[in-house]
């Protein structure tokens, strides 16, 4: 069998590194999904690439940058890809269809665009038969996920969230403590971005998402992945700050805070969980802060992601706090990537890992629910981000998450 083909859909910051006129995060300026991609071909689980943006004539920049920041950085690392549009085309926002003529049945679709785009490209890839893998929110509605997952079984394909923190080591272990601590009862997390951010962002930000979406959708699945198969959200308030954003002619909210009651469904006992997340954060040591504490009855976990026991201080950078185990730039002593150990670069092999695994007949779609996070698994998480933005719309209104019979998720009320 030919070895797949992975079209990547969205050309900015995480998939290539390259934000033209806006700063760059220190740990992503070789980009994230373009590295990983070009290296697992080099060791021979991919073949050809392709990647999709809405503005073609971006793509001459790109691959400077991508030949600048990862081929005459490693070696062997060949960084060769097909593009849509063509390089003379300033916008077609449906070029990612014309990409996905020339991928088959089984290839894989990795998505990261702006969030209000990943129901339509999501479908439309499930719908020539590709395997698909969505940056967190997956969609921004209920009734779109339900939609992907009857989809997905559909066409007899996997689909997927990326999200890297289920392969973080701390996380990992912190999930199966969490598990043996009895009934869930408290849980708060915090993550935040620098204001640079939010330029970077600008021509989404507030219009098609927000925060709370883009990065409290981290802690919330992490939530529900720890506790999700024995207790439930039952109820959203969100809260919000403004003012930083305004000032910048951005029209979103500077933080949102997430309240959400949740229930234990064998006591009934109550559980609170508040997660928050912010744009306007100072420029600091990490370029983003992130961490959460949770409290069961039977004990507590307080996990800092962001700082590791690991700084450094350069002439060129300045002070930081190093995190290596997320994405490793540095070359080996031979020059070669050697980041594979990665939870970035793991989140994303697995999920090919998988794919390969559904094409070469050897595993069903199914077998990868409780392993991935997979459009099924994730329901819940969707459920608590559009409640929090229904909330902010309603002005704090309480939102209910409605269950069928069967303890799904049917709507909010």
């Amino acid at each position: 069998m030919d070895k797949m083909s992975v079209l990547m859909v969205g050309t900015g910051e995480y998939t290539t590194g390259h934000v033209p006129g806006a700063v760059t995060a220190a740990d992503k300026r070789a980009g994230v999904i373009g590295t990983i991609l070009f290296d697992l071909r080099r060791r021979g689980l991919v073949d050809r690439l392709l990647m999709a943006g809405t503005n073609g004539t971006k793509f001459p920049l790109i691959r400077t940058h991508l030949s600048q920041a990862i081929a005459d950085t490693y070696r062997e690392m060949n960084v060769a890809f097909d593009s849509f549009p063509a390089d003379d085309i300033t916008r077609d926002p449906n070029a990612y269809l014309k990409a996905l003529e020339l991928v088959r049945c089984g290839d894989a679709v990795i998505i990261f665009t702006p969030d209000n785009t990943h129901f339509e490209i999501a479908m439309a890839a499930v719908q020539r038969g590709c395997h698909v893998l969505v940056a967190k929110p997956i969609v921004k509605t209920i009734s779109e996920h339900k939609k992907l997952v009857a989809e997905a079984k559909k066409s007899h394909v996997l689909v997927a969230m990326e999200v890297h923190k289920r392969w973080d080591p701390i996380y990992i272990d912190a999930r199966d403590r969490i598990r043996s601590l009895g009934d869930f009862s408290f849980f708060q997390s915090y993550m935040s971005q620098p204001k640079s951010q939010l330029m970077t962002f600008r021509e989404w930000a507030g219009k098609s998402s927000d925060i709370s979406y883009y990065l409290n959708s981290h802690h919330v699945d992490f939530n529900v992945w720890a506790c999700g198969h024995r207790a439930r959200p039952v109820v959203v308030r969100g809260s919000a700050a403004t003012g930083v954003a305004h000032l910048k002619n951005i029209p979103t909210e500077d933080t949102i805070t997430l309240t959400v009651d949740w229930v234990n469904n064998e006591s009934g006992n109550r559980a609170t969980a508040i997660y928050t997340s912010s744009w306007i954060a100072p420029r600091s040591d990490v370029h983003s802060q992130q961490r959460f504490h949770m409290m069961a009855h039977g004990g507590e976990i307080t996990v800092d992601q962001a700082h590791r026991g690991y700084t450094i201080s350069t002439d060129d950078a300045g002070f930081c706090s190093a995190n290596p185990l997320f994405m490793k730039y540095t070359p080996d002593a031979d020059g070669y990537f050697a980041g594979q150990s990665g939870y970035g670069y793991r989140s994303i092999e697995a999920f090919l890992q998988a794919v390969e695994s559904v094409r070469c007949g050897q595993a069903e779609p199914e077998r990868f629910h409780g392993k991935l996070a997979t459009a099924r698994d994730t329901l819940l998480v969707t459920a608590i981000l559009e409640a929090g933005r229904r909330s902010l719309d309603e002005q704090g209104m309480a939102i209910k998450i409605d269950y069928d019979a069967d303890g799904i998720v049917s709507g909010l009320s």
